[in-house]
């Protein structure tokens, strides 16, 4: 939004949160993130303003124009179809936010602006900053951590539908909660099949074999990034006895210093941010949102080790060693060859230009802030950054 704003030569407010959502989180922009650096740092750029001057309310005449655009858009479609309307009505309330602007075909200088926002300007407040470096140095005191990103939480299984791993009774309160949001337009979902092409979070249990697959051994110590865990100690009981070293930021800490961030789940979110992008390897079960900033961060950062875990074949791979198919030696060599080159090495974008949803993320991989120049073929391999393949 703040390369629109840029693009249009708009005044930026800062954002409102989404406080609707299944966490019900309270918390404002400025609960999270310092809003005079992202102001200041961002001065040369856009105009940004705490909130819309009351000069432009209603009672003034002024009708605010809410929508939502369109996804996946280009500098075209805002430059054609948004800034025509600004003429108009003079406020924009975008009301939908995610994924609204084109992965490719931006032009350099905005591709760079959108990672000076997301590297720079978007600074955690000293509060949240001060304890997620807290958690870093307590997991470093005792060696080298990795951050599991273990997505295994009520809303997900709800949102996606799956179930794999689950009671029958917990099937249904999923199921139940799906048909309480009237937001979450997918309701009759069949859990096994969406498993077998790869769209579900890796459960606990799967993740046990997964590690001891890739090599991973009971001195590893791991930290566990998430909310709370769906069926809770239960479901973490086999994932705890492979790997003793299993720690969470409630462990870690002192409940006071926890206190201020209780029922504020962004928050809370923001303190594994922290842990993740710092830990020696990072390892998401699923690519939602979080998962596939915090491997831009790591490329960012030098290329830090993350694992793109193929659930597709993981899914695959599993179910034929645990009906017996492949033995223990042949499904752990055959995950170790999965992802000899998913490991956040440098690559290139996947670029699909008519299915922009199934395309790499631009913030996964922000390619164009990572090299310069004729660096890029060194580092990322040949090929043009608009190559669909």
């Amino acid at each position: 939004m703040v390369t629109v704003a840029r693009l249009l030569n708009l005044t930026l407010v800062i954002p409102e949160l989404d406080k609707k959502s299944f966490w019900a989180d309270p918390s404002n922009f400025e609960d999270i993130f310092n809003v005079k650096h992202f102001i200041d740092s961002l001065r040369d750029e856009v105009r940004i303003i705490r909130r819309l001057p009351k000069k432009f309310g209603r009672r003034y005449g002024y009708q605010i124009l809410e929508m939502p655009p369109v996804s996946w858009s280009s500098e075209k479609y805002y430059l054609e179809q948004i800034l025509p309307l600004y003429a108009k009505y003079k406020v924009i309330h975008f009301n939908r936010t995610d994924t609204r602007f084109a992965n490719n075909g931006i032009s350099l200088e905005l591709q760079r602006l959108r990672c000076r926002v997301n590297f720079q300007a978007l600074k955690f407040t000293p509060a949240i900053e001060a304890l997620g470096q807290k958690l870093v140095h307590i997991l470093q005191q005792n060696g080298t951590y990795i951050a599991l990103h273990l997505r295994y939480e009520m809303d997900m299984l709800a949102f996606s539908g799956c179930t794999h791993g689950c009671t029958e009774e917990e099937a249904e309160e999923l199921k139940r909660l799906r048909y309480a949001f009237p937001w979450w337009k997918e309701k009759e979902i069949i859990s096994e099949v969406k498993r077998a092409e790869g769209l579900c979070p890796l459960t606990p249990e799967e993740m046990t074999l997964i590690l001891k697959a890739l090599g991973f051994d009971r001195d590893t110590q791991i930290y566990i990034a998430s909310g709370e865990i769906f069926g809770s100690e239960r479901r973490l009981a086999a994932l705890r006895t492979a790997f003793p070293k299993i720690v969470k930021k409630e462990m870690l800490l002192d409940p006071e210093d926890l206190k201020q961030f209780q029922n504020h789940s962004s928050q809370m979110a923001a303190l594994d941010f922290i842990v993740s992008v710092a830990s020696n390897i990072f390892v998401p079960t699923y690519d939602g949102n979080m998962a596939r900033v915090v491997e831009g961060h790591r490329r960012y950062l030098g290329f830090k080790k993350t694992v793109q875990l193929d659930r597709k074949k993981l899914v695959e791979l599993l179910d034929l060693h645990q009906n017996g198919t492949l033995s223990w030696d042949e499904f752990s060599g055959a995950v170790r060859l999965a992802h000899e080159k998913r490991m956040g090495q440098p690559s290139r974008r996947k670029v699909l230009t008519d299915k922009p949803k199934e395309e790499d993320y631009f913030y996964a991989n922000p390619q164009e802030c990572l090299c310069d120049g004729t660096s890029c073929d060194d580092l990322l391999g040949p090929g043009n950054l608009n190559t669909t393949r």
